[in-house]
């Protein structure tokens, strides 16, 4: 007697009508079932929405030879023999593919040959060739919603057999961060604990410990840590923390957290508050001392202090518009008077000839132009009143500023 199938393969459905999910491609969907000749497809989106089932059930809508292949089990003298006689591929994990065969199938896709129907989890400008891409018409897929995963749980307690809680349905969708797979082995797993076992809190005790998916090389490297500084410059001290934790319970190296935070000091805090970025590099100091775990401590410690700190991005501007006239224009000679005369024969050039030191006049300051000739009188700086740099450029402002205020 051969072994049941698992849960989510028993609910894999068959037709576009029993697919929960989507609901922004299912007229795209449905006009490819209608259509007289399916096109080759990427479908793209996190694992446990659906791609594969989709594929299928395209495939098996247009009542062509069909095959579904693995990328990681499938060389090219595989594939060769596989597909002979096949009119559609349906074919995971696309991404694990190189170039070379990657590039295997161009010719089969511009001569008819062969329809694709491909998936990947990876985004597609990245790990798909830019030729076989242009091939490949790209649908975009999301992770499900909650309510879609409860209704995909309904349907997994019928053909189990048997009733959970409303509250340890809930409690199962939401640690399956929108994968239906996930979900439905939860329910499996579930449903072997004893009766008396399946409050929401007892049942969570018994679920085997799930790893939070986080790829360090995919979307949500990149993702969720775009979410964690935008949080920090937003003030939002609890959205941080909750990125934080999204990357580090995910896996994330926690030296990848401290560059950007350091980063985050000196950008989005800036001048507002300068002891940020000493925290910053603080943290990751201390990250490297003591390690992990426990370098979650110092980590939401800065994470805190960053989204509590006032927010002052001026030296960053400045900055920007300085390159700006550099990559225009290029780099202007040093004036004369700025140059080190290091040899005698520099001397006679007139390096360091007018040059004026500030420390032998009152306030250490004295007037002297700077800038090259031809970008005299541009200003890059321009302080804000907020933070400590109001004060910190009160004197400038006052007395410096006003002499060189020919902004072009």
């Amino acid at each position: 007697m051969s072994p049941l199938p698992p849960l989510p393969e028993r609910l894999r459905p068959e037709t576009l009508e029993d697919f929960v999910g989507q609901e922004h491609l299912r007229a795209k969907l449905q006009n490819l079932l209608r259509a007289e000749r399916l096109p080759s497809l990427l479908l793209f989106g996190p694992p446990g929405c659906g791609k594969s089932t989709l594929g299928l059930i395209l495939a098996k809508a247009h009542g062509r030879k069909a095959m579904r292949l693995s990328a990681p089990e499938a060389g090219l003298q595989q594939l060769r023999r596989a597909l002979n006689g096949i009119d559609i591929l349906v074919l995971d994990e696309l991404h694990r593919f190189s170039k070379a065969q990657q590039d295997f199938f161009l010719p089969l896709l511009e001569n008819g040959e062969l329809t694709l129907i491909a998936t990947t989890t990876e985004n597609p400008s990245f790990s798909v060739t830019r030729q076989l891409l242009s091939r490949l018409h790209v649908l975009r897929l999301r992770p499900l919603a909650h309510e879609e995963l409860l209704e995909l749980a309904g349907r997994g307690l019928k053909t189990q057999g048997f009733t959970l809680e409303r509250e340890s349905l809930r409690m199962l969708a939401g640690v399956s961060g929108g994968d239906a797979r996930t979900l439905l082995n939860l329910l499996e797993y579930a449903a072997a604990a004893p009766a008396d076992k399946r409050e929401p809190e007892q049942l969570r005790t018994l679920l085997p410990e799930l790893v939070a998916r986080h790829d360090k090389d995919g979307d949500s490297h990149y993702e969720i840590i775009s979410a964690l500084i935008k949080s920090i410059r937003g003030s939002d001290p609890d959205a941080a923390l909750y990125y934080l934790a999204c990357l580090l319970e995910g896996g994330e190296d926690p030296r990848f957290i401290c560059r950007r935070l350091i980063l985050s000091a000196a950008e989005d805090v800036g001048l507002a508050d300068p002891q940020a970025l000493t925290l910053a590099v603080s943290c990751q100091q201390a990250v490297e001392f003591v390690g992990m775990p426990e370098g979650f401590l110092p980590l939401a410690e800065t994470c805190v202090y960053l989204s509590l700190a006032k927010k002052n991005n001026s030296s960053y501007a400045a900055y920007v518009k300085a390159a700006k006239e550099v990559k225009t224009n290029g780099p202007r000679p040093v004036p004369l008077h700025l140059r080190n005369s290091s040899t005698r024969l520099q001397k006679e050039w007139g390096f360091g000839r007018g040059y004026l030191y500030p420390h032998n006049y009152p306030d250490g300051w004295v007037k002297q132009d700077y800038l090259p000739p031809e970008v005299e009188g541009r200003r890059f700086y321009n302080p804000k009143n907020l933070g400590e740099e109001a004060g910190l450029s009160a004197w400038w402002k006052k007395n410096v500023q006003p002499l060189f205020n020919k902004d072009q």
